[in-house]
């Protein structure tokens, strides 16, 4: 079966510095793969870079066999591909409510839309009693929860997630991590960017290692969870 998403010897970068140098990756429908490393090592631009926010300099960007790796942004969202950006990304000063429609623009279809938000407040019943409320007055956790359900009001066919549980309650991690959980089981298709790479090798069918723009190693998850130089580096054993 072809891959959903077949990056080849992608480079990224910002005016004259290459944070992205050359990385081949896969990702499989229903499968959760995640992109692990250190600060820096080029996750974030990895994601921006698939998502159309970064232009990619050389190399292949592949969605469900298309070559997207020239589209704009806009129609790299229009083609299935959602991104949950590092930093809890709200319009804080909308209630909840509306920023679940705004995640579903480009659905026209009114049940449609109403199915996907009844989804996404089974998934997140915190988001359910505040409905009205200003989302700038949610905590982080809950402010991560809105912008996962954003995200899922699109129905995307390949679901970014940059960093979800960055800066969040250890409750809260636990949370997203169990939502994500949820999403796989339902078949989701996902590409983790974490740094939380116990949680994340955890939960991910596949893994890369990203470091200093390089990938540095690939396999099952809970193979790269069993290696000595990744539990040293990573997973702080």
């Amino acid at each position: 079966m072809s891959p959903v998403l077949q990056v080849e010897n992608l480079v990224l970068g910002y005016e004259r510095y290459d944070a992205v140098k050359g990385i081949s990756l896969l990702v499989h429908a229903g499968s959760v793969v995640t992109l692990i490393g250190a600060n820096g090592a080029g996750k974030t631009t990895t994601l921006r870079g698939l998502s159309g926010l970064v232009r990619a300099r050389s190399g292949r960007i592949l969605f469900n066999g298309d070559n997207i790796t020239a589209l704009p942004a806009y129609q790299i969202a229009r083609s299935g591909i959602t991104q949950v950006p590092e930093g809890r990304q709200i319009y804080a000063g909308m209630s909840i409510s509306e920023n679940l429609a705004l995640g579903a623009y480009m659905e026209t279809n009114k049940a449609r839309v109403a199915q996907r938000r009844e989804h996404v407040l089974s998934l997140f019943p915190r988001l359910r009693e505040r409905l009205g409320q200003s989302a700038g007055l949610l905590s982080g956790g809950e402010q991560q929860m809105l912008a996962m359900g954003m995200a899922l009001m699109a129905d995307p066919k390949l679901l970014l997630l940059d960093e979800p549980s960055m800066g969040l309650a250890p409750l809260f991690i636990e949370e997203i991590f169990r939502i994500i959980a949820t999403l796989k089981q339902e078949g989701r298709t996902i590409l983790l960017v974490e740094q939380n790479a116990s949680a994340a090798l955890e939960i991910a069918d596949y893994a890369y290692v990203l470091e200093d723009g390089h990938l540095s190693l690939e396999g099952p998850a809970a193979d790269i969870a069993q290696n000595p130089k990744v539990a040293a580096a990573y997973l702080g054993m």
